[in-house]
């Protein structure tokens, strides 16, 4: 039996679930150091996954297209 296209694309639908983990292990970055242009840990590390998230939900997006 062939698995239907929603099938075969869902596996994709998990890379999505990679920010939602890193930003909620609270524990990894809530520290000062390394800060990076005079910004603590805790924030580049936030701000760093902005366009990281952006880049995978367009990856998510053109394989699932």
């Amino acid at each position: 039996m062939e698995p239907t296209d929603q099938a075969r694309h869902s596996w994709r639908w998990l890379i999505l679930l990679i920010p939602y983990i890193a930003l909620l292990w609270l524990p990894f970055y809530n520290d000062t150091q390394p800060s990076f242009a005079g910004f603590p840990f805790f924030y580049w590390y936030q701000f760093l996954w902005v366009p990281l998230t952006s880049l995978l939900i367009y990856i998510v997006y053109r394989g699932i297209r």
